[in-house]
């Protein structure tokens, strides 16, 4: 009987002292429960998404140091563990040291070599290199690795032969992408199963959190496990990692699918534990069903657990929040009062002229039905001194001793009274208050950069900046109903118009609003960021043209004809928000702030651009013109 433990650990990224220290102690738990195997997530001790901090040759040999105390920690027991594995005779393509993405196996103090392989450890075959993924900058892989020896990557996949109290196995070692690999020229699951027939198959993974993933996973592996006859343990970490502009948390799910692909074993989300089982017993155990939840239920639990950890990492324990009464900045502040202590939560309203009563009686209410401290700071009279110097002051031309005055637009006042918010009051209440202020953008705002630089975009973190305005809403719900357990989030916030009150024109009482129709600029927007094939121009046209626009996109049915009467309005606001998307919106994004993400395609490093500004093909032209009779 192999008794087995899978290490739901969390990794710190970039601190292996740390990681090694945890891991000894899941260790010397899993030897008090009898167990003759712990697995551990890929890159256990130095963390995943690391940027180039693998470029530091002090932190590998660290990492290398690390690794051997783990090899040695396993008297008695053996541990599979993810680590850097360096070849320091060797080069990678950018001259470094050779570096891979190793899987190791240890029992005794010892490692165990595989099969026909040169290291003493599993090379990962397959290194993603899209989304946050950037392997192929800095690793090494088999595939490569074969290609230098003159032999087959086929010939280089081999199982692990572990003995255990008399009893061989043969074990089938995956790193993470090796699992997924429909899309790759080959399968590293099904040469190892075809060639070897494992006993079992360990797949260890650092493997972000995604709506929708943890589903298709389950799909993807109960078939790799039915196809191989073989049960297949999934091992991942829990955590927050980031690579600079884009944060994700990972949520563990630990997985075992017994040898007919029925999942058999899981592991809570964002939980630190230990599962322990025996293999051979393993199909015994009564099948997991997957949850019939909301989608805002993971979403709520991922953006919890990442701003909580994210607030640990950078040492901040007091936060400011802007309430406007909008849903937004409501669902922003129930999102903090659930993480903090009420007293360590600050929220402020700002308002100008243009804010109603009923706004501002909604802000007041937001902070009393959450029990944080609150405060008023009124920006009229600020504005009104900006506005004013601005259009006394003498503009001097130093060349030809002309002078000149300038004169504030409206549209400019608006962006005067965002920058006073934001840049002014937050940025100094939180000074004062000690602690940071949000940024509450939502995905769709920051699409098309309907926000204002050094105003409503600025902030320490963006936690919402990866929901669309439905998926906001959703949560609002969400909140009120399964969190809270009653109306944190007032009513009147989650119905009133959205609104940037920002001008007349923006009466909420009125129900004038943004100049965003979210039901369906939500699904155009993410048509040009989330699908795999990103849409453009040609592609928003040539669906609307044949009809089948809200199909692609996703949005009611009826929609389209609905706001846009003709073909010229459609193509007049398709043009508006693609120049806003991939014009002066790409420079505010980048001067963002970090992002949480939960969706396919967050932006930041998920979402890699250029400032290149707007581009409509020829094909888009034609189409165009023949719309609209030209």
């Amino acid at each position: 009987m192999l008794r087995i433990a899978l290490a739901q650990m969390r990794v710190v990224p970039g601190h292996p002292v740390r990681n090694t220290e945890t891991m000894r102690e899941f260790i010397a738990d899993a030897r008090k429960q009898n167990a003759d195997l712990v697995i551990f997530p890929e890159m256990t001790i130095p963390g995943y998404l690391l940027g180039d901090t693998w470029e530091q040759t002090a932190f590998l040999e660290e990492c290398e140091a690390c690794g051997e105390e783990i090899i040695a920690a396993s008297k008695g027991i053996a541990v599979m563990f993810g680590n850097v594995a360096i070849d320091w005779k060797k080069k990678n393509n950018d001259g470094r040291a050779r570096k891979y993405n190793a899987f190791f196996t240890a029992k005794d103090g010892r490692l165990i070599t595989p099969e026909g392989m040169p290291y003493p450890f599993v090379v990962k075959t397959l290194l993603p290199n899209y989304r946050a993924f950037d392997d192929t900058r800095h690793f090494f892989s088999l595939q490569k690795l074969a290609r230098e020896l003159g032999a087959s990557t086929e010939k280089l996949l081999s199982p692990i032969r572990l003995s255990i109290r008399g009893t061989a196995y043969a074990v089938g070692c995956l790193l993470c992408e090796d699992g997924w690999s429909d899309d790759y020229e080959l399968s590293p699951m099904k040469i190892l199963g075809e060639k070897e027939r494992p006993d079992f198959f360990v797949n260890i993974s650092a493997s972000p959190f995604t709506l929708g993933k943890n589903a298709k996973r389950h799909r993807v592996f109960s078939r790799r496990a039915a196809e191989a006859h073989a049960p297949l343990l999934y091992v991942n970490n829990v955590g927050i990692q980031n690579n600079g502009k884009t944060v994700y948390t990972f949520d563990g799910a630990n997985a075992v699918y017994d040898a007919a692909g029925v999942l058999r074993l899981s592991g809570a989300p964002y939980e630190e534990t230990t599962q322990i089982f025996d293999l051979e017993t393993i199909a015994g155990r009564p099948p997991v069903e997957l949850p019939d939840e909301p989608e805002a239920a993971p979403i709520f639990r991922a953006l919890s657990y990442g701003v909580r950890l994210f607030l640990e990492s950078i040492g901040m324990q007091r936060v400011v929040v802007g309430v406007s009464g909008g849903i937004d900045s409501a669902v922003a502040a129930a999102l903090y009062a659930k993480i903090l202590p009420p007293e360590n939560l600050l929220l402020v309203n700002m308002p100008s002229r243009y804010n109603s009563e009923t706004t501002k009686t909604l802000a007041r209410r937001l902070a009393e039905n959450l029990g944080c401290r609150y405060v008023t700071v009124p920006i009229q009279s600020s504005v009104e001194h900006t506005i004013q110097q601005f259009e006394t002051a003498t503009v001097e031309n130093l060349f030809n001793g002309t002078t000149e005055r300038l004169s504030v637009s409206s549209f400019t006042a608006e962006n005067i009274q965002a920058r006073d918010r934001s840049s002014r009051v937050l940025a100094g209440l939180a000074a004062a208050f000690g602690g940071g202020f949000t940024c509450n953008a939502n995905k769709a705002e920051t699409t098309v950069g309907y926000s204002t630089l050094y105003g409503d975009q600025s902030g320490f973190l963006s936690a919402l900046a990866d929901l669309w305005k439905y998926q906001v809403y959703d949560l609002a719900r969400y909140l009120n109903e399964a969190v809270y357990k009653r109306e944190a989030i007032p009513q009147e916030t989650i119905g009133i118009v959205p609104s940037a009150e920002l001008s007349d024109a923006q009466d909420v009482d009125k129900g004038q609003g943004d100049p965003l129709c979210y039901p369906y600029h939500d699904f155009l927007f993410r048509a040009f960021v989330e699908r795999w094939q990103k849409a453009t121009p040609q592609d928003i046209l040539a669906w609307y043209a044949a009809g089948t626009l809200e199909k692609e996109i996703g949005c009611a049915p009826g929609l389209v004809a609905k706001i846009f009467p003709t073909a010229k309005e459609f193509i007049d606001d398709l043009e508006r928000w693609w120049n806003q998307f991939s014009g002066l919106a790409v420079a505010k994004r980048i001067q963002a702030p970090p992002i949480l993400a939960v969706s396919r395609r967050a932006f930041g490093f998920d979402h890699r651009e250029a400032q290149n500004g707007p581009h409509y093909t020829r094909k888009y032209k034609a189409m165009k013109a023949e719309l609209l009779g030209e």
